[in-house]
C-alpha cells in the first residue's frame, strides 16, 4: 500500500446524498478480486448513457455529458466532494478499488457508511469527515462560477484541509489508522512488522507440541483415537 502524507488536488464535487455501493461500482462488474481494473467504470450508470458491461472499450462508449466527472473542468481530479452517507448499501471492498483506481486519493463528506468507511483505509484512501457546514461551503467554493482549477490541500500529519484563500478544517483520525497510512501498511504490513515475535512464538509451539508438526497423523499423548482408525460398526 502507498504511503499517504498528502494530497494537493483538483477537486471533483458529487452534490448528491446517499450515494450507494452499486452506484459506485455496479454489480456485473464484481467479478474480479484484483484491486486495479475498476477506474473505467467508477459510477458507470451515471457516467455513461448506455449499459456497461465487463470488457467493454470505455473509448467505444456514449458518455453522460453531464455528469460530472466528464467535465473537463473536473478532468484528473484527486480528491471527491461529496454528500451525507456516502458509500452506503451493500458492504463490497470493490467500490473504494474503483474510486483509487480511477485516480482519487481523498474523499470528503458530512458522513460515510461504516463498512465503507473502514475499507477506504485498508487500501490507503483516505475519508474525511467534515461538518455539513464546512461541506456546504467546499461545494459553494467549487461550484462557483470561474472556480476551474479548484484545488484542496489535505494535510495528514497536521489533520487538515486548507482552501485555495487558507482557510483551514480540520478532521479528525483514529491514531492506528493515520500511522498505517502515513507508513504505508496494510493489515498484511501491519502485521509483518512482528515477524520475529510470530515466529519465536512459533518455535516455542513447535518445541512443547511437536506433534502438530510431525506431518504424520501422530496423536498428542492421551488424545482420542483418529475417527478414520475407529473400525466401522455398520
Amino acid at each position: 500500500m502507498k504511503a499517504f502524507h498528502s494530497c494537493e488536488g483538483l477537486v471533483a464535487p458529487l452534490d448528491r446524498a446517499n450515494v450507494d455501493t452499486d452506484a459506485i461500482i455496479p454489480k456485473q462488474f464484481l467479478k474480479s478480486i484484483r484491486r486495479s481494473g475498476f477506474g473505467p467504470n467508477l459510477f458507470d450508470e451515471w457516467r455513461y448513457l448506455d449499459h456497461g458491461e465487463p470488457g467493454m472499450d470505455p473509448a467505444q462508449r456514449t458518455p453522460n455529458p453531464e455528469f460530472v466527472l466528464n467535465l473537463p473542468r473536473y478532468r484528473g481530479a484527486e480528491i471527491l466532494l461529496a454528500r451525507a452517507n456516502f458509500g452506503c448499501g451493500s458492504s463490497r471492498e470493490h467500490a473504494p478499488w474503483a474510486l483509487q483506481d480511477y485516480g482519487f486519493r481523498v474523499v470528503i463528506a458530512p458522513s460515510f457508511a461504516d463498512i465503507f468507511f473502514n475499507n477506504c483505509f485498508k487500501i490507503g484512501l483516505l475519508p474525511i469527515v467534515l461538518p455539513e457546514d464546512a461541506v456546504e461551503r467546499l461545494f459553494r467554493e467549487v461550484l462557483a462560477e470561474g472556480a476551474e482549477g479548484y484545488r484542496l490541500h489535505v494535510d495528514l500529519a497536521r489533520q487538515s484541509v486548507e482552501t485555495p484563500a487558507g482557510m483551514a478544517f480540520s478532521f479528525e483520525i483514529d491514531p492506528y489508522r493515520k500511522h498505517s497510512l502515513w507508513n504505508g501498511l496494510d493489515e498484511i504490513g501491519l502485521t509483518l512488522q512482528h515477524a520475529d515475535e510470530i515466529a519465536a512464538f512459533e518455535a516455542r509451539h513447535r518445541a512443547a507440541q511437536p506433534w502438530l508438526f510431525s506431518g504424520q497423523a501422530a496423536q498428542a499423548p492421551g488424545s482420542r483415537q483418529a475417527s478414520s482408525d475407529i473400525p466401522s460398526t455398520r
